[in-house]
């Protein structure tokens, strides 16, 4: 279970960047967080794995406040955080394999991680989750021979080796052809039940959200202004959300 309480963050004085943002995700979940630009989604993505520092509230991930952990607690907390960024963050000179695996340095040495000492089983559970996203036959190809769709499947792979809780999906589809997006968003919404994760994707495309999100959260301006299930967004919501009629994404 995931909850936030109050979270509360600003970049400058009396400009608030998130005020009060409180919800619940329960595990198998497909959370998509949607709303205009720079009205706060990124801001919460961030804080949940705390990549930057909110100024108040809760982060519970199974009852435990991510917000008041030390570092060596941080350390392990990210471990069950996955990440899935929009310009995929993988090591371009660097095979398929080997990316999915850098997924592991959380568990790692420093000396393990700089050398690549990673186990046989490691290895063979890389292959596995290659064979599951559609790649095995690409492992050993360089990351930079990959399609942007190939690229973010590897992001994926590489957050699953990390045997995680909650993955958090920063625009996973916003670099993407319309086909490779689509993919993609079946990828993820598949694994989310498959693996019974949190999965929160930063969306801007209102029609993906509605078609694979279980829960969508709506932010404008730093404030919730909806959380429900996906069947109840509504052109009334989205018209509060974005200040003008875009009812045809919905379609």
């Amino acid at each position: 279970m995931l909850e936030v309480k109050n979270l509360q963050k600003s970049y400058e004085k009396d400009k608030p960047a998130l005020t009060d943002i409180s919800f619940d995700i329960k595990p198998g979940t497909f959370v998509a967080i949607i709303g205009p630009s720079g009205a706060g989604k990124t801001t919460i993505l961030r804080s949940l794995n705390q990549l930057i520092k909110d100024d108040d509230g809760q982060i519970l991930l199974d009852g435990k406040d991510i917000r008041t952990a030390n570092k060596e607690q941080l350390r392990k907390f990210r471990r069950q955080i996955g990440m899935v960024f929009q310009n995929y963050n993988l090591v371009e000179r660097l095979t398929v394999i080997e990316n999915v695996l850098h997924g592991r340095l959380g568990y790692k040495s420093t000396l393990a991680g700089v050398f690549g000492r990673y186990t046989q089983e490691e290895k063979e559970e890389a292959m596995s989750l290659l064979k599951k996203v559609g790649l095995e036959k690409f492992a050993l190809k360089r990351c930079s021979e990959l399609s942007g769709g190939q690229k973010q499947r590897v992001g994926i792979a590489r957050s699953l080796i990390q045997h995680p809780k909650v993955i958090l999906c920063d625009e996973p589809i916003a670099s993407l052809d319309p086909a490779s997006a689509q993919n993609v968003m079946e990828l993820l919404k598949r694994l989310t039940d498959e693996y019974n994760l949190i999965c929160i994707a930063n969306l801007h495309q209102i029609n993906m959200a509605k078609k694979y999100a279980d829960q969508i959260i709506g932010i404008r301006k730093g404030h919730l202004v909806f959380d429900e299930d996906a069947d109840l967004l509504s052109e009334d919501i989205l018209r509060t959300l974005y200040d003008q009629d875009i009812t045809k994404e919905l379609e």
